[in-house]
């Protein structure tokens, strides 16, 4: 039996793995991370926080057959005592020594302006200069809500195959909520900011821009009539994110689902035709701070591009090591966690339908009748069935390829399945979207994407007047 050492944050750690405990994998993984939020609303600030938090935890994955056993155990105390505790939980009769942990080494990501390095009179001061661009707009806004948030988070993680690993991400979002009124009538509208860059990216006065498209978008929503209901072809413009393919394909593109049956409609799928050959779906952790990018997932495992529809035809699930391991394949690249008292599960970052080779503004003018969808709201998908609803912020009716006015009160139905075949038209521009995605209590910081998509028919929720 034989034992390795490795430096951890400043301390070394015994080594463990298949040799030693009879598992498949073994890893200790620890973080450390500081977050400051405000919120304004009604001119006034309502909360103010920040926050450090440190942890580790110790994970053991082994396969018996089709199953694969995960023992897993986290402390918020980081302290080589604790470390041994956790040993002792997983690995009974083990020896007790544990890492000493240190402080973290890592180096942040290039930004220009470290978040944390910003007095907190600054950043109120960006909020209260967000509520007057909102009010400017128009005295019929009732109520603007502004929360800023900055996030420092940084990781380390050693494993059985011998992984040393570290990596530090700086994220910085803000969202800006408007209420606009009328006569007893209430419309909203929202903008949200997020990348993993510094404080920098309030630097060209995105966010007073932010703040005058939702104020502008409430507004102009009270003097628009509520969107027919019924089945009609559809445009998701490139400005609307990717919030359609997120929910509609990405959850059930999962491989966890997939093994579980929740995700019926690929289970057994992998090479065959799931959509038009003109659809390619790609997640991509590399991207430039997008907000869900990394290195390395929290597994260890190296970021790379992972092609789950090429031409129409699917050819991979998003795999974290315990779902690689059921099917004795390599991950892919996918476990995340949302922090370390968390169990990685596979998780989408940057997910993305790739853009194709129509005219944006000829799709829209060859649309006779429907709708034009210029901004998401929220959405939820049922991975068992592929139903989905999502709202839309912001919509248009299109008639003989002219865009005539503004509707409100429009949400989109459908099952995921059905509506990626039903693609017919791809644009060649591309929309970016970032947002927070939950699974099974877990939150993790996401982006998503698509050029303009049209789908013929699609159900519209809205007014049968």
């Amino acid at each position: 039996m034989t034992k390795r050492r490795e430096r951890f944050l400043g301390g070394e750690a015994a080594g463990y793995g298949p040799s030693l405990t009879g598992a498949d994998y073994g890893e200790v993984f620890l973080e450390e991370w500081r977050w400051s939020t405000a919120r304004l609303e009604d001119g006034a600030v309502r909360d103010i926080g920040d926050s450090a938090e440190r942890g580790l935890s110790l994970r053991l994955l082994r396969r018996e057959g089709p199953r694969v056993e995960t023992l897993f155990g986290s402390s918020q105390n980081a302290s080589p005592a604790a470390a041994a505790r956790l040993r002792e939980r997983l690995l009974p009769g083990a020896p007790r020594r544990g890492p000493d942990f240190g402080a973290a080494q890592c180096s942040a990501p290039a930004c220009r302006i470290d978040p944390a390095t910003v007095p907190l009179e600054r950043k109120l001061a960006l909020l209260r200069a967000i509520d007057r661009a909102a009010r400017d707009i128009s005295p019929l806004v009732r109520q603007v809500t502004a929360v800023y948030g900055d996030r420092r988070k940084d990781t380390r993680l050693l494993n059985s195959e011998g992984a040393d690993l570290s990596q530090s991400r700086v994220s910085t979002n803000l969202k800006v909520s408007v209420v606009a009124g009328r006569d007893g009538m209430l419309q909203t509208a929202m903008e949200v900011i997020g990348a993993q860059r510094g404080y920098e990216v309030f630097d060209d006065e995105s966010a007073l821009r932010a703040a005058r498209r939702a104020a502008a978008r409430a507004v102009a929503k009270l003097d628009a009539p509520k969107a027919k209901a019924g089945e009609m072809a559809v445009i998701l413009a490139a400005s609307a994110g990717g919030t359609f393919i997120h929910e509609a394909i990405g959850h059930s593109l999962e491989a966890d689902h997939v093994q579980e049956g929740s995700s019926p409609a690929y289970r057994g799928m992998r090479g065959k035709a799931v959509a038009p050959e003109t659809i390619t779906v790609v997640d991509d952790p590399t991207l430039p701070f997008q907000r869900g990018s990394f290195v390395f997932d929290d597994e260890g495992v190296p970021a790379r591009a992972t092609e789950l529809v090429k031409d129409g035809v699917l050819t991979d699930f998003l795999y974290d090591r315990a779902t690689a391991l059921r099917e004795g394949r390599a991950s892919n690249g996918h476990g995340r966690r949302e922090s370390f008292a968390s169990r990685p599960i596979p998780r989408m970052s940057n997910l993305y339908i790739a853009p194709g080779k129509d005219d944006p503004a000829k799709i829209i003018k060859e649309l006779k009748s429907g709708l034009l969808v210029t901004r998401m709201g929220g959405g939820q998908v049922d991975t068992a069935s592929g139903e989905f609803v999502f709202e839309v912020d912001e919509g248009w009716r299109v008639e003989n390829g002219v865009v005539k006015h503004l509707v409100r009160d429009a949400n989109l139905l459908g099952v995921g399945p059905e509506a990626l075949r039903s693609i017919d038209r791809v644009g060649w521009d591309i929309g970016w979207g970032v947002g927070v995605c939950g699974k099974e209590g877990q939150s993790v910081a996401v982006s998503d994407g698509q050029p303009t998509i049209r789908m013929p028919k699609l159900v519209v929720g809205g007014s049968h007047d």
